[in-house]
């Protein structure tokens, strides 16, 4: 006798989610190179804005700020390159949290993110104002007005570029219009060998070592300024979820993450520096306050002989990198939050699509909506580019440390999922059933670090400990709210089968190594434990009726890539 499936007609209960079935997965068709640009497309536009940012509040000791956040980065990267590889679903940093910690603390991690996603909106979209206005420097132009008495200090006309930029981005993406891989690809290797060309001509010409040593002795910020550019600077190395998040998308992603993950980290961490470096040594570091609209721009327009056309070109490629990264905040926002509804964190209501443009209109309206309302509310401040700062290093190290415990606790939990790439330095721990786990040093390094810039910005970011605790409050009590409503435990968890989702990932990724490799851990898991249960192939929530059923049902499907690779070496 076979088993037939039969939907449980009592649906969802409070201890058992299931997970919506979807008729179109997606694509994988993401390689190598594809994957690095989808990450650097991101990521590497962070300069364009960080520079100026963390230069008015580092001063002399800029480099130093970028260094110690480019030490907790290089650590946030080797923990997402891991996590990635190894479940390789999309969702990126909210999912690893949600698999380790549980419904909970994943939700506040996807909110955290969604945080970033928003900010990542307006601040890149003001960001490409910035460097468009490095041609029209008229639009940068201040006006002094008063609001209930209190006089501000704002740039009307720059604002109103931004919020011109988000409006199209929102619109382009309702309509389902998106910039394709290979454009990300070109404009990627584009923006490497430009970077790469300024940083060569500008150590070549004008490199002044004695003046990185003046601005160093002499112009040291005081401690508050220091841990402030500190903690702005991590904002230089956000973007790593971009490649965590396409690990559905990739095409053998134990593979190709890590590669492009280490890659990636490697790149940004050298242009950081060397930009920072370069900026001490070539201008004063107040020139850079003024210039925190077009940082790279005005650096590369001082170098002799080529800053003349440089300038110019620079402003060009900051301005399209930076509404590429604004527009990876669009698109993000409405992925992570299709991610939260499919596991039951958030109402459906986010996550239905239009039945014309099939795009998620609710989520783009929503987000972008609050994007616009955070850059309105930054340019009433002194600094609009500060005042993003601020919520966005306040949502990054949020996500990073949560990201952090959820690799360690994995580590323990769940040691018999294949970890294609580990992170190293790992002390081996025998647990009570005689199995080895792996206790990460640099996974305990990393908590301590990302924690230590989450202290700095609740202690020095006036905007940011008030502004980003509060968008935490707001977004538990629409999740409280929601989990109530829809008769789901609170705090605790909803059980789902991990183990059905994960090897039907590995299957449809071409990584049929993996897949056998968790089932021979789970066999031993089974032999340690005294556990009896087989590896069920059936979704959670299903009833089995004793019938037959032909073709050998749900389990020959999910098996079959399995048994034909026994016959196979079998032969």
């Amino acid at each position: 006798m076979a088993s037939k499936v039969a939907p449980d007609a009592t649906g969802t209960n409070d201890a058992v989610a299931q997970v919506p079935e979807e008729k179109h997965g997606l694509r994988r068709a993401v390689g190598v190179w594809g994957s690095y640009t989808w990450g650097y497309a991101d990521v590497g536009a962070d300069v364009y804005v960080a520079l100026g940012i963390v230069m008015a509040a580092a001063q002399g000791a800029t480099n130093v700020a970028f260094l110690f956040a480019g030490l907790v980065y290089i650590m946030v990267g080797l923990a997402y390159t891991e996590l990635a590889a190894a479940y390789p679903m999309a969702g990126g940093g909210q999912f690893y949290v949600l698999r380790g910690l549980g419904d909970f603390w994943g939700f506040v991690a996807g909110w955290a993110v969604l945080l970033d996603f928003t900010i990542d909106i307006s601040l890149f979209a003001l960001a490409s104002a910035g460097y468009i206005n490095f041609f029209i420097p008229v639009l940068d132009t201040h006006i002094t007005i008063n609001l209930v008495g209190i006089p501000l200090n704002i740039q009307p006309f720059l604002i109103l570029e931004a919020t011109f930029l988000v409006v199209m981005l929102t619109i382009l993406n309702i309509l389902g219009v998106r910039e394709s891989s290979r454009f990300n690809e070109v404009l990627g290797a584009l923006d490497v060998i430009s970077e790469s060309t300024i940083l060569f001509f500008g150590f070549l010409f004008a490199f002044n070592p004695g003046m990185l040593v003046h601005q160093m002795t002499t112009q040291w910020p005081s401690p508050y300024n220091l841990a402030y550019g500190a903690s702005l600077a991590i904002i230089s190395f956000v973007g790593l979820e971009s490649i965590s998040q396409a690990s559905q998308e990739t095409i053998r992603p134990g593979k190709v993450v890590p590669r492009t993950s280490i890659a990636l980290i490697l790149t940004v961490l050298i242009y950081a520096l060397a930009f920072s470096n370069l900026g001490l040594a070539m201008l004063p570091w107040q020139s850079f306050a003024t210039h925190n609209g077009d940082p790279v721009a005005w650096l590369a327009s001082h170098i002799p002989i080529l800053g003349l056309v440089a300038g110019p070109y620079v402003a060009i490629l900051g301005a399209t990198l930076v509404l590429i990264s604004s527009n990876a905040g669009v698109f993000g926002s409405s992925r992570i939050t299709y991610s939260m509804a499919r596991f039951h964190l958030l109402p459906a209501w986010f996550h239905r699509v239009h039945p014309k443009f099939r795009t998620p209109v609710r989520t783009l309206i929503v987000f972008s909506g609050i994007a616009l309302l955070e850059l309105w509310l930054a340019g009433l401040s002194q600094n609009a580019y500060d005042t993003l700062g601020n919520m966005y290093a306040f949502g990054a190290a949020t996500a990073y440390m949560l990201v952090f415990v959820s690799l360690l606790v994995l580590r323990f939990k769940d040691p018999w999922t294949p970890r294609p790439f580990k992170v190293p330095l790992n002390i081996p721990i025998r647990g009570k059933d005689g199995e080895v786990r792996l206790l990460p040093i640099i996974g305990v390094l990393g908590f301590l670090g990302i924690s230590s810039i989450l202290i700095m910005v609740v202690l020095t970011h006036a905007i940011g400990r008030i502004a980003g605790p509060a968008w935490i409050v707001v977004g538990l009590m629409l999740y409280f709210w929601y989990r109530h409503r829809t008769g789901k435990p609170l705090l605790k968890s909803l059980k789902r089968d991990w183990v059905h989702e994960q090897l039907e990932v590995y299957e449809d990724a071409g990584e049929g190594e993996l897949a056998d490799e968790l089932r021979e851990n789970l066999e031993r898991k089974q032999r340690l434990h005294g556990e009896s249960e087989i590896v069920s192939a059936l979704p959670i929530g299903t009833k089995v009726v004793d019938v037959p059923v032909e073709n050998g049902g749900p389990e020959k499907r999910l098996n079959g890539n399995h048994e034909k690779r026994q016959k196979g070496n079998a032969e």
